[in-house]
Protein backbone atom coordinates (compact mmCIF):
# COMPACT_ATOMS: atom_id res chain seq x y z
CA UNK A 1 0.00 0.00 0.00
CA UNK A 2 1.04 3.64 -0.22
CA UNK A 3 3.95 4.62 2.02
CA UNK A 4 3.77 7.89 3.94
CA UNK A 5 7.51 8.64 3.83
CA UNK A 6 10.66 7.43 2.13
CA UNK A 7 12.26 4.40 3.73
CA UNK A 8 15.42 5.00 5.77
CA UNK A 9 18.29 2.84 4.46
CA UNK A 10 21.88 2.11 5.41
CA UNK A 11 23.87 0.09 2.88
CA UNK A 12 26.67 -2.30 3.85
CA UNK A 13 28.75 -3.03 0.76
CA UNK A 14 31.85 -5.09 0.03
CA UNK A 15 32.42 -2.92 -3.02
CA UNK A 16 35.39 -4.12 -5.14
CA UNK A 17 34.88 -7.75 -4.12
CA UNK A 18 32.79 -8.02 -7.30
CA UNK A 19 31.73 -5.39 -9.88
CA UNK A 20 28.07 -5.97 -9.03
CA UNK A 21 28.24 -3.72 -5.95
CA UNK A 22 29.23 -0.81 -8.16
CA UNK A 23 26.44 -1.72 -10.57
CA UNK A 24 23.91 -1.75 -7.73
CA UNK A 25 25.22 1.54 -6.34
CA UNK A 26 24.66 3.25 -9.69
CA UNK A 27 21.02 2.13 -9.69
CA UNK A 28 20.59 2.91 -5.99
CA UNK A 29 21.65 6.55 -6.44
CA UNK A 30 19.06 7.04 -9.17
CA UNK A 31 16.39 6.41 -6.50
CA UNK A 32 17.96 8.75 -3.93
CA UNK A 33 14.88 10.97 -4.32
CA UNK A 34 12.61 8.13 -3.17
CA UNK A 35 14.82 6.35 -0.63
CA UNK A 36 16.19 8.18 2.40
CA UNK A 37 19.86 7.17 2.26
CA UNK A 38 21.30 7.31 5.79
CA UNK A 39 24.60 5.50 5.43
CA UNK A 40 27.00 3.95 2.91
CA UNK A 41 29.32 1.62 4.82
CA UNK A 42 32.29 -0.16 3.25
CA UNK A 43 32.64 -3.72 4.60
CA UNK A 44 34.46 -6.99 4.11
CA UNK A 45 32.91 -10.29 3.04
CA UNK A 46 33.94 -13.87 2.41
CA UNK A 47 35.12 -12.69 -1.01
CA UNK A 48 37.28 -9.86 0.36
CA UNK A 49 38.20 -10.63 3.95
CA UNK A 50 40.88 -8.12 4.91
CA UNK A 51 40.19 -4.86 3.12
CA UNK A 52 37.47 -2.28 2.52
CA UNK A 53 37.14 0.28 -0.24
CA UNK A 54 35.23 3.44 0.72
CA UNK A 55 37.12 5.29 -2.03
CA UNK A 56 35.18 3.27 -4.59
CA UNK A 57 31.91 4.57 -3.16
CA UNK A 58 33.33 8.09 -3.54
CA UNK A 59 34.22 7.36 -7.16
CA UNK A 60 30.59 6.55 -8.01
CA UNK A 61 29.42 9.59 -6.06
CA UNK A 62 31.76 11.74 -8.15
CA UNK A 63 29.83 10.62 -11.23
CA UNK A 64 26.52 11.24 -9.43
CA UNK A 65 27.69 14.77 -8.57
CA UNK A 66 27.95 15.60 -12.28
CA UNK A 67 24.35 14.57 -12.99
CA UNK A 68 22.52 15.51 -9.77
CA UNK A 69 21.51 18.97 -11.05
CA UNK A 70 19.90 17.42 -14.13
CA UNK A 71 18.10 14.78 -12.07
CA UNK A 72 16.38 17.57 -10.13
CA UNK A 73 14.73 18.68 -13.38
CA UNK A 74 12.77 15.44 -13.27
CA UNK A 75 12.02 15.01 -9.57
CA UNK A 76 12.55 16.89 -6.34
CA UNK A 77 14.51 15.32 -3.52
CA UNK A 78 17.80 14.26 -5.07
CA UNK A 79 20.42 15.03 -2.38
CA UNK A 80 23.65 16.72 -3.30
CA UNK A 81 26.68 14.47 -3.65
CA UNK A 82 28.40 16.15 -0.70
CA UNK A 83 25.52 15.17 1.58
CA UNK A 84 25.86 11.55 0.51
CA UNK A 85 29.65 11.58 0.75
CA UNK A 86 29.31 12.57 4.40
CA UNK A 87 27.41 9.29 4.90
CA UNK A 88 30.34 7.09 3.77
CA UNK A 89 31.67 5.17 6.77
CA UNK A 90 34.25 2.45 7.33
CA UNK A 91 33.34 -0.92 8.72
CA UNK A 92 35.92 -3.26 10.23
CA UNK A 93 38.60 -4.38 7.76
CA UNK A 94 38.52 -7.89 9.25
CA UNK A 95 36.33 -10.86 8.44
CA UNK A 96 33.11 -12.00 10.06
CA UNK A 97 32.77 -12.72 13.77
CA UNK A 98 36.50 -12.16 14.27
CA UNK A 99 35.62 -8.46 13.97
CA UNK A 100 32.80 -8.61 16.54
CA UNK A 101 33.33 -8.14 20.26
CA UNK A 102 34.89 -5.89 22.90
CA UNK A 103 36.88 -2.93 21.50
CA UNK A 104 35.93 -3.83 17.92
CA UNK A 105 33.62 -0.93 17.24
CA UNK A 106 34.05 0.75 13.88
CA UNK A 107 32.93 4.01 12.38
CA UNK A 108 30.26 2.02 10.58
CA UNK A 109 28.90 0.14 13.60
CA UNK A 110 28.78 3.35 15.65
CA UNK A 111 26.92 5.06 12.82
CA UNK A 112 24.26 2.34 12.76
CA UNK A 113 23.66 2.83 16.48
CA UNK A 114 23.52 6.60 16.08
CA UNK A 115 20.92 6.42 13.29
CA UNK A 116 18.96 3.75 15.13
CA UNK A 117 18.69 5.91 18.25
CA UNK A 118 17.46 8.99 16.38
CA UNK A 119 13.98 10.22 17.16
CA UNK A 120 12.41 8.90 13.98
CA UNK A 121 9.36 6.66 13.93
CA UNK A 122 10.31 5.09 10.62
CA UNK A 123 12.09 1.72 10.66
CA UNK A 124 15.76 1.62 9.70
CA UNK A 125 16.55 -0.75 6.83
CA UNK A 126 19.99 -2.34 6.68
CA UNK A 127 20.59 -3.35 3.05
CA UNK A 128 23.48 -5.81 3.16
CA UNK A 129 25.39 -6.38 -0.07
CA UNK A 130 28.40 -8.08 1.51
CA UNK A 131 29.31 -9.22 5.01
CA UNK A 132 27.01 -8.37 7.92
CA UNK A 133 29.61 -8.07 10.71
CA UNK A 134 29.27 -4.26 10.96
CA UNK A 135 25.62 -4.75 11.90
CA UNK A 136 26.60 -7.61 14.21
CA UNK A 137 29.04 -5.34 16.05
CA UNK A 138 26.37 -2.64 16.43
CA UNK A 139 23.97 -5.19 17.89
CA UNK A 140 26.68 -6.65 20.13
CA UNK A 141 27.34 -3.23 21.64
CA UNK A 142 23.62 -2.48 22.02
CA UNK A 143 23.14 -5.78 23.85
CA UNK A 144 26.12 -5.07 26.12
CA UNK A 145 25.38 -1.43 26.96
CA UNK A 146 21.57 -1.12 26.99
CA UNK A 147 18.95 -2.66 29.26
CA UNK A 148 16.56 -5.31 27.96
CA UNK A 149 13.75 -2.84 27.27
CA UNK A 150 16.05 -0.59 25.26
CA UNK A 151 17.49 -3.52 23.33
CA UNK A 152 14.01 -4.73 22.42
CA UNK A 153 12.95 -1.25 21.33
CA UNK A 154 16.00 -0.67 19.14
CA UNK A 155 15.89 -4.12 17.55
CA UNK A 156 12.20 -3.62 16.75
CA UNK A 157 13.11 -0.63 14.58
CA UNK A 158 15.53 -2.63 12.43
CA UNK A 159 14.69 -4.26 9.10
CA UNK A 160 17.37 -6.37 7.42
CA UNK A 161 17.62 -7.67 3.87
CA UNK A 162 20.89 -9.45 3.22
CA UNK A 163 22.11 -11.03 0.00
CA UNK A 164 22.64 -14.54 1.39
CA UNK A 165 25.29 -14.97 4.10
CA UNK A 166 28.61 -13.50 3.02
CA UNK A 167 30.29 -13.98 6.37
CA UNK A 168 29.61 -15.99 9.52
CA UNK A 169 27.94 -13.16 11.45
CA UNK A 170 24.51 -13.46 9.81
CA UNK A 171 23.56 -16.68 11.57
CA UNK A 172 24.85 -15.23 14.88
CA UNK A 173 22.61 -12.17 14.44
CA UNK A 174 19.53 -14.28 13.68
CA UNK A 175 20.12 -16.68 16.56
CA UNK A 176 20.94 -13.97 19.10
CA UNK A 177 18.07 -11.65 18.17
CA UNK A 178 15.17 -13.96 17.34
CA UNK A 179 12.66 -11.11 16.98
CA UNK A 180 14.72 -9.22 14.41
CA UNK A 181 12.98 -8.72 11.05
CA UNK A 182 15.38 -10.50 8.68
CA UNK A 183 15.07 -11.33 4.97
CA UNK A 184 17.63 -13.80 3.63
CA UNK A 185 18.11 -16.84 1.44
CA UNK A 186 20.36 -18.53 4.00
CA UNK A 187 23.38 -20.74 3.56
CA UNK A 188 26.02 -20.92 0.88
CA UNK A 189 24.01 -22.28 -2.07
CA UNK A 190 23.54 -19.14 -4.15
CA UNK A 191 21.76 -21.15 -6.84
CA UNK A 192 18.90 -21.66 -4.37
CA UNK A 193 18.62 -17.96 -3.50
CA UNK A 194 15.68 -15.83 -4.56
CA UNK A 195 17.85 -12.81 -5.34
CA UNK A 196 19.49 -14.58 -8.31
CA UNK A 197 16.21 -14.04 -10.16
CA UNK A 198 17.47 -10.58 -11.08
CA UNK A 199 20.11 -11.92 -13.46
CA UNK A 200 19.50 -15.61 -14.14
CA UNK A 201 18.69 -16.62 -17.73
CA UNK A 202 15.48 -18.65 -17.89
CA UNK A 203 14.09 -20.64 -20.81
CA UNK A 204 10.57 -19.65 -21.81
CA UNK A 205 10.79 -15.94 -20.95
CA UNK A 206 12.32 -12.93 -22.68
CA UNK A 207 15.74 -12.32 -21.15
CA UNK A 208 16.71 -9.39 -23.39
CA UNK A 209 16.75 -6.79 -20.61
CA UNK A 210 19.60 -8.54 -18.78
CA UNK A 211 21.71 -9.13 -21.86
CA UNK A 212 25.11 -7.51 -22.22
CA UNK A 213 23.95 -5.74 -25.39
CA UNK A 214 20.97 -4.24 -23.55
CA UNK A 215 23.18 -3.04 -20.71
CA UNK A 216 25.66 -1.48 -23.14
CA UNK A 217 22.99 0.32 -25.15
CA UNK A 218 20.67 1.40 -22.31
CA UNK A 219 23.00 1.89 -19.35
CA UNK A 220 26.71 2.05 -20.05
CA UNK A 221 27.14 4.01 -23.28
CA UNK A 222 25.58 7.37 -24.15
CA UNK A 223 23.85 7.75 -20.80
CA UNK A 224 26.16 10.16 -19.05
CA UNK A 225 28.83 9.90 -16.36
CA UNK A 226 26.81 7.67 -14.03
CA UNK A 227 26.07 5.12 -16.73
CA UNK A 228 29.72 5.19 -17.80
CA UNK A 229 30.92 3.96 -14.38
CA UNK A 230 28.58 0.94 -14.54
CA UNK A 231 31.05 -1.97 -14.99
CA UNK A 232 30.69 -5.11 -17.10
CA UNK A 233 29.29 -8.24 -15.51
CA UNK A 234 31.88 -10.56 -13.97
CA UNK A 235 29.79 -13.10 -12.03
CA UNK A 236 26.19 -11.91 -12.14
CA UNK A 237 24.44 -8.65 -12.93
CA UNK A 238 23.50 -6.63 -9.84
CA UNK A 239 23.21 -9.48 -7.39
CA UNK A 240 22.86 -6.92 -4.58
CA UNK A 241 20.06 -4.83 -6.09
CA UNK A 242 17.16 -6.96 -4.72
CA UNK A 243 18.21 -5.82 -1.24
CA UNK A 244 16.69 -2.40 -1.94
CA UNK A 245 14.31 -2.83 -4.90
CA UNK A 246 11.27 -3.39 -2.66
CA UNK A 247 11.89 -0.09 -0.88
CA UNK A 248 11.03 1.94 -3.98
CA UNK A 249 7.48 3.37 -3.66
CA UNK A 250 5.97 2.25 -6.96
CA UNK A 251 2.48 1.26 -5.80
CA UNK A 252 3.34 -2.46 -5.79
CA UNK A 253 6.03 -2.66 -3.12
CA UNK A 254 5.15 -2.72 0.57
CA UNK A 255 8.38 -3.27 2.54
CA UNK A 256 6.55 -4.26 5.73
CA UNK A 257 4.90 -7.17 3.93
CA UNK A 258 7.58 -9.30 2.20
CA UNK A 259 4.93 -11.97 1.56
CA UNK A 260 3.00 -9.55 -0.65
CA UNK A 261 5.70 -9.58 -3.31
CA UNK A 262 7.37 -6.72 -5.17
CA UNK A 263 10.36 -5.76 -7.26
CA UNK A 264 12.77 -7.27 -4.71
CA UNK A 265 10.96 -10.62 -4.62
CA UNK A 266 8.46 -12.35 -2.36
CA UNK A 267 9.34 -14.02 0.95
CA UNK A 268 7.47 -16.01 3.58
CA UNK A 269 8.10 -16.30 7.32
CA UNK A 270 9.15 -19.82 8.28
CA UNK A 271 12.09 -21.88 9.53
CA UNK A 272 13.69 -23.39 6.42
CA UNK A 273 15.09 -26.88 6.23
CA UNK A 274 18.82 -27.06 6.76
CA UNK A 275 20.75 -27.44 3.50
CA UNK A 276 24.33 -28.50 4.14
CA UNK A 277 25.35 -29.35 0.59
CA UNK A 278 28.35 -27.53 -0.85
CA UNK A 279 27.26 -24.32 -2.50
CA UNK A 280 28.69 -21.24 -4.18
CA UNK A 281 29.98 -19.50 -1.06
CA UNK A 282 32.75 -20.33 1.40
CA UNK A 283 30.57 -19.47 4.42
CA UNK A 284 29.81 -22.65 6.31
CA UNK A 285 26.01 -23.03 6.56
CA UNK A 286 24.25 -23.64 9.87
CA UNK A 287 20.66 -24.56 10.70
CA UNK A 288 18.21 -21.78 11.50
CA UNK A 289 16.82 -21.74 15.01
CA UNK A 290 13.80 -19.54 14.33
CA UNK A 291 11.54 -18.39 11.48
CA UNK A 292 13.03 -15.94 8.96
CA UNK A 293 11.66 -14.20 5.90
CA UNK A 294 12.97 -16.42 3.11
CA UNK A 295 12.36 -18.02 -0.29
CA UNK A 296 8.78 -18.26 -1.55
CA UNK A 297 7.46 -19.67 -4.83
CA UNK A 298 5.34 -17.96 -7.48
CA UNK A 299 3.70 -19.54 -10.49
CA UNK A 300 4.25 -16.88 -13.13
CA UNK A 301 2.26 -16.90 -16.37
CA UNK A 302 3.58 -14.07 -18.55
CA UNK A 303 1.28 -11.87 -20.60
CA UNK A 304 2.42 -11.46 -24.20
CA UNK A 305 1.46 -9.16 -27.06
CA UNK A 306 -1.49 -10.27 -29.18
CA UNK A 307 -1.49 -9.05 -32.79
CA UNK A 308 -5.27 -8.93 -33.21
CA UNK A 309 -8.24 -8.49 -30.91
CA UNK A 310 -7.47 -8.16 -27.21
CA UNK A 311 -4.02 -6.57 -27.02
CA UNK A 312 -2.55 -9.12 -24.61
CA UNK A 313 -2.93 -12.78 -23.84
CA UNK A 314 -1.36 -15.18 -21.40
CA UNK A 315 1.55 -17.24 -22.64
CA UNK A 316 1.24 -20.99 -23.12
CA UNK A 317 4.03 -21.71 -20.63
CA UNK A 318 4.25 -20.85 -16.96
CA UNK A 319 7.22 -20.66 -14.61
CA UNK A 320 7.08 -21.87 -11.01
CA UNK A 321 10.02 -21.14 -8.71
CA UNK A 322 11.27 -18.67 -6.13
CA UNK A 323 13.25 -16.62 -8.69
CA UNK A 324 10.00 -15.88 -10.53
CA UNK A 325 9.05 -13.61 -7.63
CA UNK A 326 11.72 -11.23 -8.98
CA UNK A 327 12.02 -11.87 -12.69
CA UNK A 328 8.27 -11.48 -13.24
CA UNK A 329 8.90 -7.72 -12.79
CA UNK A 330 12.32 -7.64 -14.44
CA UNK A 331 11.52 -5.85 -17.70
CA UNK A 332 9.64 -3.20 -15.75
CA UNK A 333 12.41 -2.35 -13.28
CA UNK A 334 15.03 -2.54 -16.02
CA UNK A 335 13.10 -0.02 -18.14
CA UNK A 336 12.70 2.20 -15.09
CA UNK A 337 16.46 2.08 -14.55
CA UNK A 338 17.13 3.00 -18.18
CA UNK A 339 14.68 5.90 -18.07
CA UNK A 340 16.31 7.34 -14.96
CA UNK A 341 19.69 7.30 -16.64
CA UNK A 342 18.09 9.36 -19.41
CA UNK A 343 17.06 11.79 -16.67
CA UNK A 344 20.72 12.34 -15.83
CA UNK A 345 21.51 14.01 -19.16
CA UNK A 346 18.25 15.09 -20.83
CA UNK A 347 15.58 17.71 -20.19
CA UNK A 348 12.20 16.74 -18.78
CA UNK A 349 10.33 17.00 -22.08
CA UNK A 350 12.85 14.68 -23.77
CA UNK A 351 12.46 11.82 -21.28
CA UNK A 352 9.82 9.38 -20.21
CA UNK A 353 8.21 9.38 -16.75
CA UNK A 354 5.99 6.72 -15.25
CA UNK A 355 2.20 6.98 -15.50
CA UNK A 356 0.16 7.80 -12.40
CA UNK A 357 -2.52 5.18 -11.66
CA UNK A 358 -5.54 6.66 -9.90
CA UNK A 359 -8.16 4.36 -8.41
CA UNK A 360 -11.78 5.46 -8.17
CA UNK A 361 -12.05 3.70 -4.81
CA UNK A 362 -10.00 2.69 -1.78
CA UNK A 363 -7.01 0.37 -1.99
CA UNK A 364 -8.60 -1.77 0.73
CA UNK A 365 -12.14 -2.98 0.12
CA UNK A 366 -14.40 -5.09 2.30
CA UNK A 367 -16.99 -7.24 0.54
CA UNK A 368 -19.13 -10.27 1.25
CA UNK A 369 -18.69 -13.54 -0.57
CA UNK A 370 -20.80 -13.67 -3.70
CA UNK A 371 -20.95 -9.88 -4.08
CA UNK A 372 -19.98 -8.18 -7.30
CA UNK A 373 -16.69 -6.31 -7.12
CA UNK A 374 -16.00 -3.39 -9.47
CA UNK A 375 -12.50 -1.96 -9.78
CA UNK A 376 -11.80 1.18 -11.79
CA UNK A 377 -8.83 3.38 -12.64
CA UNK A 378 -10.45 5.66 -15.21
CA UNK A 379 -8.77 8.81 -13.88
CA UNK A 380 -5.22 7.49 -14.45
CA UNK A 381 -2.90 10.02 -16.07
CA UNK A 382 0.52 10.21 -17.66
CA UNK A 383 2.83 13.19 -16.96
CA UNK A 384 4.16 13.18 -20.54
CA UNK A 385 0.77 12.83 -22.22
CA UNK A 386 1.63 9.33 -23.43
CA UNK A 387 -0.93 6.69 -24.26
CA UNK A 388 -1.03 3.87 -21.72
CA UNK A 389 -2.49 0.42 -21.19
CA UNK A 390 -4.06 -1.35 -18.22
CA UNK A 391 -3.58 -4.85 -16.87
CA UNK A 392 -5.41 -6.19 -13.80
CA UNK A 393 -4.58 -9.60 -12.36
CA UNK A 394 -5.11 -11.67 -9.25
CA UNK A 395 -1.90 -12.42 -7.31
CA UNK A 396 -2.86 -15.71 -5.63
CA UNK A 397 0.47 -16.30 -3.86
CA UNK A 398 0.07 -12.99 -2.00
CA UNK A 399 -3.53 -13.88 -1.15
CA UNK A 400 -5.07 -16.32 1.28
CA UNK A 401 -7.51 -17.26 -1.49
CA UNK A 402 -5.36 -19.28 -3.88
CA UNK A 403 -7.72 -20.24 -6.70
CA UNK A 404 -7.03 -17.95 -9.64
CA UNK A 405 -9.78 -15.41 -10.28
CA UNK A 406 -10.80 -14.65 -13.85
CA UNK A 407 -11.15 -10.89 -14.27
CA UNK A 408 -12.57 -11.10 -17.79
CA UNK A 409 -11.15 -8.46 -20.14
CA UNK A 410 -8.36 -7.52 -17.76
CA UNK A 411 -6.77 -4.99 -20.15
CA UNK A 412 -9.28 -2.13 -19.64
CA UNK A 413 -9.57 0.58 -17.01
CA UNK A 414 -12.54 -1.13 -15.33
CA UNK A 415 -13.01 -4.78 -14.33
CA UNK A 416 -15.74 -6.59 -12.48
CA UNK A 417 -16.03 -10.04 -10.97
CA UNK A 418 -18.00 -11.87 -8.34
CA UNK A 419 -16.26 -12.36 -5.00
CA UNK A 420 -15.79 -16.08 -4.37
CA UNK A 421 -18.05 -17.97 -1.98
CA UNK A 422 -16.09 -18.49 1.23
CA UNK A 423 -16.67 -20.08 4.61
CA UNK A 424 -14.07 -17.92 6.32
CA UNK A 425 -12.50 -14.52 5.81
CA UNK A 426 -10.21 -14.49 2.78
CA UNK A 427 -7.74 -11.89 1.53
CA UNK A 428 -7.42 -11.33 -2.22
CA UNK A 429 -4.70 -9.20 -3.82
CA UNK A 430 -5.50 -7.64 -7.19
CA UNK A 431 -2.62 -5.87 -8.95
CA UNK A 432 -3.11 -3.11 -11.48
CA UNK A 433 -0.24 -2.43 -13.89
CA UNK A 434 -0.38 0.73 -15.95
CA UNK A 435 2.24 0.84 -18.71
CA UNK A 436 2.82 3.81 -20.99
CA UNK A 437 3.94 3.76 -24.60
CA UNK A 438 6.84 6.14 -24.13
CA UNK A 439 10.47 5.16 -24.61
CA UNK A 440 11.31 3.07 -22.69
CA UNK A 441 7.88 1.79 -21.63
CA UNK A 442 7.37 2.59 -17.94
CA UNK A 443 5.03 0.87 -15.50
CA UNK A 444 3.40 1.98 -12.25
CA UNK A 445 1.09 -0.04 -10.05
CA UNK A 446 -1.78 -0.09 -7.62
CA UNK A 447 -2.51 -2.96 -5.26
CA UNK A 448 -6.11 -3.53 -4.21
CA UNK A 449 -6.58 -5.73 -1.14
CA UNK A 450 -10.03 -7.29 -0.89
CA UNK A 451 -11.23 -8.58 2.45
CA UNK A 452 -13.91 -11.13 1.58
CA UNK A 453 -16.16 -12.06 4.48
CA UNK A 454 -18.57 -15.00 4.44
CA UNK A 455 -22.25 -14.11 4.44
CA UNK A 456 -23.73 -14.35 7.92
Amino acid sequence: MAQSANQRVIVLTDIEADPDDTQSLVRFLLYANEIDIQGLIATTSCWMQNEIHPESIKRVLAAYEKVQPNLTKHSKGYPKAGELEALIKNGQSSYGMAAVGEAKDSEGSEWIIKKLEENDERPLWISIWGGSNTLAQALHKIQRTRNKTEVKSLVSKLRVYTISDQDDSGIWIRNTFPDLFYIVSPGDDYGSATWTGIHTYFEGIDNTSISNNWLAENIQQGHGPLGAVYPDVAWGMEGDTPAFLSLIPNGLNDPEHPDWGGWGGRYELYKPDFNDKDGSSIVKPAPETRPIWTNAVDQYIPYVHNAYGRTIKQADQSQKNDKATIYRWRDEFQNDFAARLDWTIQDYEDCNHAPIPILSHSEILQVQSGDWVHLDALNTTDPDGDSFSFLWFHYPEASTYKKRINLGAENIHKVGFRAPETKQKEIIHIILKVTDRGTPNLTAYKRVVLEVNPKS
